[in-house]
């Protein structure tokens, strides 16, 4: 679909707009940080904290999107499994004709 000069793709917009969000906080969050009135000691410190504090989280949020997708996995596994055990039947029969 296009929508002006510019196409719609409508594969992964959810990711992009996620992407896109994270990297929005962090550049904000950047330049709070730089332009805080603070010593240079301090605000190395808060960069580290900040930096630790993001990983952990993107640290999380992999290890949860990593389960989803496997537990997503598994039960399209299983539901290929369940169609294939329901259409043996009819295939045989084909077959046998």
């Amino acid at each position: 679909m296009r929508l002006g000069t510019y196409e719609s793709s409508d594969k992964s917009t959810a990711g992009t707009a996620i992407t896109f969000l994270l990297i929005g906080l962090g550049a904000g969050a950047l330049a709070a940080l730089l332009l805080a009135p603070q010593s240079g000691k301090q605000l190395r410190r808060d960069l580290r904290r900040k930096y630790e504090g993001a990983r952990d989280a993107m640290e999380d949020f992999t290890d949860e999107a990593k389960e989803k997708v496997g537990e997503a996995m598994d039960r399209g596994a299983d539901w290929v499994e369940t169609a294939r055990e329901k259409v043996e039947p009819l295939r045989a029969a084909i077959r046998n004709r």
